[in-house]
């Protein structure tokens, strides 16, 4: 509901912050005293359109501010969510207009635009009054009201639900018939693509497994060749070139030269020669560990060239089809699937065109059977309405709720009917739209009468009355006070009145008046206190000079309501 207003340099009023309650809020005061800027500034924080004229003289600009507490799980909440707003607990709505007839609005401190702020104000109020009709008067809504009015939420879900299937079911049937006219057109060239790719017969992961394949080979191929680079060392294959191995027995014949038989012990030669036999054993003992490790990296020659050539096919037909080689295998199984469908096409068509028929006629049962619950419900509706009508002077008037189908296209969710709210004011009238037929003071007074009906059907938790009892007094007026608070036992109603019978039905009151200082006129708003209430609705009752007949028919209504 809404909890406060604060309004900053609006027309006559330069500052005024109201708080509201739940219930019945009324607002009254003489003609011309300010309640109009009242609704106004409402107006403009809901997103209406924004005017320089609503900016008080010598301000710079004009701006409103609205707070709601809108109920958990209240519709709103998702639109904000929707919207990426920041959701709270409270809702500020917030609008400001320049003198250059510029507006910036914002929610809960965000900014927005104009129309951002009129989708979540639609959520939070609905205002009807004689010049201004929202809501009811929107076509848009009568459906959604009269399902919420006696049509079983069940049977709705259910058709909800049989039309996701049907659309599910063409959805197919419409990608089955595109694929077959692709493949078709392209018959010759899935029949070389998928010839080319099975002689390929590319499998996933497989250009990592060859990459890592290569790398090990070309990695051992260097170890053979430090190898085999090591082993021509110490034995080259060129019979002219001595290796270390013919060097160190050459060494060691020369030294024996220098070792008579039997003077080893004594001659210094020796030890000479011992060290270079260590190192011709040695030299062999390396020469054998090293020809054992080129007889372990002497792998097939043939294994690098072939990953090599595997590997550069697979990119080379990948960059002919214009896909990574890990999608080549997906390519693959594509272009047979399309050919497939060339050949079992037909057959599947006509399961899926059958499928689709018979979902189709689900929904049509469901929507059919919708339809004659929401006929049902409509005849309910007119004849709740219509017996609203006479104590509120339009006993010639008669509503009616059309129910018609639309055509197959326009068949959804909702079902397959479109619903509107008629109204004839006069006997042999043939009925119209609400907005078209009742004048102002009757469409105001229609408009409660539906609001009496249809009220638990309205997410909306603020309704707004504009004088909806214009033009009328006595018993009606009376009538229009007690459906006006039947009203407000559902949601927060503010009703702007000039009838003291209504007036006297408020949970809270507030008296609009204006004055002059310093040469200038303010608006100014004042929270009657119960007394105070009996003076103003006598007030209403008598005119300026306010008799004990008129106090004493003020503590009549006040009593009785």
């Amino acid at each position: 509901m809404l909890t406060a207003m604060s309004i900053r340099d609006v027309v006559l009023i330069e500052r005024l912050d109201l708080a509201f309650g739940p219930r019945l809020t009324v607002l009254t005061g003489e003609t011309g005293a300010g309640k109009s800027i009242l609704l106004d500034s409402l107006g403009l924080a809901l997103g209406a359109r924004a005017e320089s004229g609503l900016i008080r003289a010598g301000a710079d600009q004009a701006s409103v501010s609205a707070s709601f507490a809108p109920a958990g799980g209240h519709p709103v909440h998702a639109l904000l969510e929707e919207l990426g707003l920041p959701g709270e607990e409270d809702i500020v709505l917030r609008r400001t207009v320049g003198r250059d007839g510029r507006s910036r609005a914002w929610v809960n401190d965000a900014p927005v635009g104009a129309a951002t702020l009129r989708r979540v104000g639609a959520l939070l109020v609905e205002v009807q009054g004689q010049h201004d009709q929202m809501g009811l008067a929107d076509p848009a809504m009568h459906l959604r009201l009269l399902d919420a009015y006696g049509v079983p939420q069940e049977l709705r879900q259910e058709v909800a639900v049989r039309h996701r299937a049907w659309r599910a079911a063409l959805e197919r049937l419409q990608q089955a018939e595109a694929a077959i006219l692709d493949a078709r057109r392209d018959a010759d060239f899935l029949a070389h693509a998928a010839d080319e790719l099975s002689r390929l017969a590319p499998r996933a992961g497989e250009e990592d497994e060859l990459a890592a394949l290569r790398h090990r080979l070309q990695q051992g191929e260097k170890r053979a060749e430090a190898i085999a680079s090591a082993l021509s060392e110490l034995a080259p294959r060129d019979r002219r070139s001595s290796g270390p191995a013919a060097s160190l027995r050459a060494a060691a014949r020369a030294l024996q030269r220098l070792l008579p038989p039997g003077s080893e012990a004594e001659n210094p030669a020796h030890a000479a020669l011992a060290a270079l036999e260590r190192a011709e054993e040695a030299l062999a003992e390396g020469e054998t560990l090293l020809s054992r490790l080129a007889a372990e990296a002497d792998g097939d020659p043939r294994q690098l060239e072939q990953a090599e050539e595997r590997l550069f096919a697979l990119r080379g037909a990948a960059r002919k089809y214009a896909v990574p080689v890990a999608e080549l295998a997906g390519l693959l199984d594509t272009f047979r699937a399309r050919l497939a469908a060339l050949n079992h096409g037909d057959a599947e068509i006509a399961e899926l065109r059958r499928d689709a028929a018979a979902s189709r006629a689900r929904y049509a049962e469901a929507a059919q059977r919708l339809s004659a619950a929401r006929q049902e419900a409509a005849a309910r509706l007119e004849q709740a309405v219509n017996a609203e009508l006479p104590p509120l002077r339009l006993e010639r008037a008669r509503t009616f709720v059309s129910v018609t189908l639309l055509e197959e296209e326009a068949w959804g969710a909702a079902g397959a009917d479109v619903v509107r709210f008629l109204i004839a004011t006069n006997p042999g009238q043939p009925p119209g739209p609400l907005g078209r037929i009742a004048s102002g003071g009757e469409l105001s007074r229609l408009m409660l009468a539906l609001k009496v009906v249809l009220v638990a059907g309205s997410a909306v938790p603020t309704l707004v009355f504009d004088e909806v009892d214009s033009g009328i007094g006595g018993a009606t007026a009376a009538a229009v006070g007690e459906r006006v608070a039947r009203v407000a036992e559902g949601v927060q109603v503010l009703v702007v009145t000039h009838s003291p019978q209504v007036a006297a039905r408020g949970t809270a009151h507030l008296r609009v008046s204006k004055s002059v200082r310093a040469d200038r006129t303010e608006t100014q708003v004042h929270v009657l206190r119960p007394d105070e209430r009996r003076e103003e609705i006598a007030r209403m009752l008598a005119g300026e000079v306010i008799t004990a007949a008129a106090r004493a028919a003020a503590d009549s209504l006040l009593h009785a309501s």
